[in-house]
């Protein structure tokens, strides 16, 4: 029994590390739902071709060769997410998500998009708040919900940027928060945070922050997350010089998980991106979740960490050697002040809600610079969030070694070939993770959601060298860093990994079928009556420890 429990252990967290784990919300933090680990964002923006690259007929995640491409190019950064800005529902992404899922990369996903009616217009909000853009939104949300990686979905960005926009969109922008999170509710097979992306403007910073967070009578109007497009570190800078302390110290408070959905300031050349290691420090990692690098593709702005060339070849930009640098060589981060961190912001969220039964602020009557004095707009689509839309939902699907592996070619930026292995490194197996979720069908074992375990720091490791090769990426000069491997997590006491999440429902979630009961009288095979035995000991011995990491912070 020793040796069949020691085999199970092994495959069994085998495929805890082999599979792409939702990310839910506590407090504000991002957590792995599986492991209960603290998510941080490390990644880029991307849409290749700006923003008219969505059509009819193509966008960034229907074509599984760009996909291909430019995926081995996202391992070689390291990143773990990834945030595109439109897509076109009609349009398949099954290869492209799958092909992300393996690569262990989380997907943002804008709502909007610059097709006719599929976004807000944030001076005339209520003559596109309409019928059809909404169930627009949802099919993109019914499309993408059942995709394990995707991480959240982005309800607007910069829709309020200046006075007039400031004077009549930001209800809007909660009406459509409300919308996507009640479909969510009604439709979607898990529970997926919805946020907004917001322009770090002064004068609307803090107040529509306050405003996107509170809720009155229905608290679907908050958003799960506040993303910032932040580019006040330019140049030589500092925590102190570049305002990011002001940052930190103006959104302490804020009840939701906050991260850079856009930095890497361009008004200094060559960008160094010296606040990235910065970012992962104790100075903002209690407040701040990471962020995304704008962005991958060159583009009229200037933007791009590579260049893509007519014939689809791609040229490594020096921002992209700099920025691959900086994240090979992240500092160690400090595991002890995230755990105390966390146990701080869990015992808040307890005094809340004993005090006031929620989390979430109640809204003022005013919020300085903004007019919210026609409130929230009802919702006109009542009848679509009931009966749902007719889509095909999203899915992993099998993919050959040759789906897996680029055709094209990688130039250094001086023209010479970049010396790297073309093929995605597959570090989930979706196959492994299908088959566990199948052999655990009639044991289902959950967690709660909102129970949280003493963390370690999910960051993804550096690129394995048999993947890639730094120094081919680097200047020639022998000054340049040598690359320091990410740390490993560290794993803290008591802390076990909990089980594989159910599988993912095509339809609306069903009540799970209990197997009969065993009154002793059955016949069993010897290999059931082993099995039964080993789930026996396995429950003796995950348990405890599992009531253990539920009660950590009570």
């Amino acid at each position: 029994m020793s040796n069949i429990l020691l085999i199970f252990t092994l495959v069994f967290f085998r495929l805890i590390a082999a599979s792409i784990h939702p990310i839910i919300i506590h407090g504000h933090y991002f957590i792995d739902s599986v492991t209960k680990e603290p998510f941080y964002i490390k990644g880029i923006d991307y849409q290749p071709g700006g923003s008219s690259a969505v059509s009819e007929h193509t966008d960034p995640l229907s074509d599984p060769v760009r996909c291909a491409r430019d995926i081995v190019l996202f391992q070689e950064l390291g990143i773990n997410t990834v945030r595109i800005y439109s897509v076109n529902a009609h349009l398949n992404h099954d290869a492209c998500m799958t092909m992300l899922a393996r690569a262990g990369i989380y997907l943002f996903l804008d709502v909007n998009s610059p097709l006719p009616h599929h976004h807000l217009n944030r001076y005339e909000p209520w003559n596109t708040y309409t019928l059809y853009y909404v169930e627009n939104v949802f099919r993109i949300v019914e499309q993408f919900a059942h995709y394990n990686n995707t991480l959240g979905f982005i309800a607007g960005n910069e829709i309020v940027n200046d006075p007039i926009s400031a004077s009549v969109a930001a209800p809007y922008v909660k009406a459509v928060v409300r919308d996507i999170k009640t479909y969510i509710e009604y439709n979607a097979p898990r529970v997926i945070p919805v946020g907004y992306s917001a322009a770090d403007d002064l004068n609307y910073r803090m107040p529509l922050a306050q405003y996107l967070e509170c809720a009155d009578e229905n608290t679907k109007e908050s958003v799960d997350f506040y993303g910032i497009n932040s580019y006040q570190w330019c140049g030589d800078q500092t925590f102190y010089s570049s305002g990011y302390n002001i940052l930190v110290s103006d959104y302490k408070g804020f009840s939701k998980p906050i991260f850079f959905s856009e930095y890497g300031c361009n008004e200094v050349l060559p960008r160094n991106f010296d606040e990235v290691p910065v970012l992962y420090t104790n100075d903002m990692i209690d407040v701040f979740s990471g962020g995304l690098v704008y962005e991958y593709s060159q583009e009229p702005n200037n933007y791009g960490l590579v260049e893509i060339q007519p014939n689809g070849d791609v040229k490594i930009l020096r921002d992209f050697v700099q920025l691959k640098k900086k994240f090979d060589t992240l500092p160690e981060l400090d595991y002890n002040y995230i755990v105390q961190s966390m146990k701080e912001n869990a015992k808040e969220i307890q005094t809340k809600l004993k005090n006031f039964k929620t989390s979430i602020p109640n809204c003022e009557l005013l919020y300085p610079n903004l007019d919210i004095s026609k409130g929230v707009p009802p919702t006109i689509a009542q009848t679509l969030i009931e009966t749902g839309i007719e889509v095909q939902r999203g899915k992993y699907v099998p993919l050959t070694p040759e789906e897996m592996t680029s055709n094209a070619k990688y130039f250094q930026e001086n023209g010479e070939v970049l010396n790297i292995v073309n093929t995605i490194d597959e570090v989930v197996d979706l196959e492994l993770e299908a088959a566990m979720v199948k052999s655990q069908k009639s044991e289902s074992i959950t967690t709660s959601t909102s129970s949280m375990v003493s963390p370690v720091v999910h960051l993804p490791p550096t690129p394995s060298s048999s993947h890639s090769s730094t120094s081919s990426l680097s200047s020639s000069s022998s000054s340049s860093q040598p690359a320091v491997p990410v740390p490993a997590p560290m794993p803290l006491p008591a802390q076990v990994p909990a089980p594989a999440p159910a599988p993912i429902p095509e339809h609306h979630p069903k009540k799970e079928e209990v197997p009969p009961p065993n009154n002793g009288n059955s016949l069993m095979s010897p290999i059931e009556d082993q099995n039964n035995a080993f789930l026996e000991m396995f429950h003796k011995v995950i348990d405890p420890v599992r009531n253990f990491c539920a009660n950590l912070f009570n």
